[in-house]
């Protein structure tokens, strides 16, 4: 019999094959990236204005350690995107969003930076053997 909606097919073996990866596999890879996204902030030459001020790498990292702590322990864990958008993008307090200044590269909102960012770790994930 032939399959009439090839889409359908798909999504089934790949909804089929999550299902397959343990849950607890899944939630250590989102954690490694939203690790590797809060390290990178610390390591970049960047700034990062939180309310109209900017900070500097570390002092951003810092914060957005604490941030996500408190995230985790209210029980929202979650992906790398979900990380950026309720954690990275704006402050939970004033509803402003965080800005990202690199170089002479100009300002950016930090979810840009972000998703860039994961972006890039990804790739260089998938570049690696097993990867």
């Amino acid at each position: 019999m032939a399959i009439r909606r090839p889409w359908l097919a798909v999504a089934v073996s790949a909804l089929a094959l999550m299902a397959a990866i343990p849950q607890g596999a899944r939630a250590g890879d989102a954690d490694r990236e939203i690790d590797a996204l809060v390290a990178a902030v610390g390591a970049s030459d960047c700034e990062f204005q939180r309310n109209g001020r900017w900070h500097a790498p570390a002092a951003a990292q810092k914060h957005l350690q604490r941030k996500l702590a408190h995230a985790r322990r209210q029980g929202r864990e979650g992906t790398a995107e979900e990380f950026i958008e309720l954690v990275a993008s704006r402050s939970s307090l004033t509803g402003r969003a965080y800005r990202v200044r690199c170089g002479d590269g100009g300002e950016v909102p930090s979810a840009q930076w972000f998703e860039s960012e994961l972006q890039r770790l990804r790739a260089a994930d998938s570049s690696q053997p097993g990867g």
